[in-house]
């Protein structure tokens, strides 16, 4: 994350996660929407298996430890 930071020229890391932050629920629907309903892609679509809760993961998921 640090050197896409530094590619847009942000002096701080948190205004590049503000463009990073990834709604993974939008994409899920919009990849669902794409895929064909009888593509065997179509079992991987689930999205509770993205859920993350943990905050200290969250937290190094998004590089702040």
């Amino acid at each position: 994350m640090t050197l896409i930071s530094q590619w847009l020229g942000h002096s701080k890391m948190e205004t590049t996660l503000i463009y990073a932050h990834a709604d993974t629920e939008k994409k899920r629907k919009a990849i669902e929407k794409a895929t064909d309903p009888n593509s065997p892609l179509r079992k991987h679509l689930d999205s509770t298996r993205y859920i993350v809760n943990d905050e200290e993961q969250l937290k190094r998921l998004y590089g702040l430890l």
